[in-house]
């Protein structure tokens, strides 16, 4: 199940360290992981302005899943310091769909993430 875990996350972690800007970052991330990984349905990307969750990259805007989603992951964003400023969500219409390699690939890309929301 890892493996195209694996392809989307290298071409996630291209962009990153491309430089490129931080919406095409996160348009890149959840466009490669619902593209590359066939059991993934959903990814949207959160990020915290104040107290409020704005969704800032989604694979689709109209229809997140929510209700029709067997399966689940959230991934803290955290920059440099350690900080909480954004989620990762992904979302499966397959049960059992995740494994433990799928979990730390994610958690790698969410923390890429952040760490380049800090850089910008």
């Amino acid at each position: 199940m890892s493996i195209p875990t694996d392809v989307a996350s290298l071409q996630i972690m291209a962009h990153v360290f491309k430089k490129e800007s931080l919406n095409s970052i996160f348009d890149k991330t959840v466009e490669s992981l619902v593209e590359q990984v066939p059991y993934i349905d959903w990814v949207g990307i959160y990020m915290y302005e104040n107290l409020d969750h704005k969704l800032v990259a989604a694979s689709s805007f109209e229809d997140d899943l929510r209700w029709e989603c067997n399966g689940e992951l959230k991934f803290p964003i955290t920059n440099s310091m350690k900080e909480e400023i954004g989620m990762m969500v992904v979302r499966s219409r397959q049960p059992i769909a995740f494994d433990v390699t799928d979990v730390s690939t994610l958690e790698t890309i969410a923390s890429a993430i952040g760490q380049e929301s800090f850089a910008n």
